[in-house]
């Protein structure tokens, strides 16, 4: 059986991985730092303990995810510049390695957490401060690894654009959705609070594109055999 046919199926695949898992771990997320009080987040964590490890090892998953998709994305459009590609290449696995290393304020806020519950949750202590800093680790982490998949994501689905890889049409969707992304992720950095309506274009995109190119690699092994 010839490799290549099997790419668009392992693409299909990344795509739909990265999507899941992102999703996934944003809802667990949310799920255990509900509220924007940081003594509040202490406690929920402390409450919900296996549901913020599990958050933390699919962001790690994810990581993983987003670099075996750069790379399929690269071996697949490479030809159409490699420049271009070298370039996205770079920015999606600078997005994965800060997606992991942010989430080092997660692990941190676990015995933090239980060392706030344990000491009867003062209220003005060094607890807030480390808490202050670990947060801000985990979401500018989220905010800066999300502007690197902005920045890649265009570059790519211009690529796919290029080369008629996928139906224009999606990648056209791809772009104006990336674009979407991107708006809302400048928003967060300059302070302001986007609304969701801009990233679930975008993640309905991934899943759809992941299912495409699965379909598409399953067609092309039929034909060959």
């Amino acid at each position: 059986m010839n490799s290549n046919n099997n790419i668009p199926k392992f693409l299909g695949v990344a795509f739909f991985s990265v999507a899941v898992l992102s999703i996934a771990q944003m809802y667990l997320s949310l799920f255990t730092l509900l509220s924007g009080s940081i003594s509040e987040n202490f406690v929920n964590i402390s409450n919900n303990l296996t549901q913020m490890r599990i958050s933390i090892l699919l962001a790690l998953f994810t990581s993983v995810a987003i670099v075996v998709l750069a790379v399929l994305l690269f071996i697949v459009l490479h030809k159409q510049n490699k420049t271009i590609a070298l370039v996205a290449l770079g920015w999606w696995l600078a997005e994965a390695i800060i997606l992991a290393v942010s989430k080092i304020g997660n692990f941190a806020l676990i015995p933090l957490s239980l060392e706030y519950v344990k000491a009867g949750a003062p209220d003005s202590s060094n607890f807030q401060i480390l808490g202050t800093l670990f947060f801000g680790v985990d979401r500018w982490g989220d905010t800066i690894h999300m502007l690197f998949f902005c920045l890649g994501g265009i570059l790519w689905y211009y690529l796919f654009y290029k080369s008629k890889y996928i139906p224009r049409v999606l990648s056209v969707w791809g772009l104006l959705a990336v674009s979407l992304a991107l708006i809302g992720t400048l928003l967060t950095i300059f302070d302001f609070e986007p609304s969701i309506i801009l990233v679930i274009p975008n993640g309905l995109f991934e899943l759809t594109i992941g299912l495409w190119l699965m379909l598409k690699g399953i067609r092309l092994c039929k034909i060959e055999s």
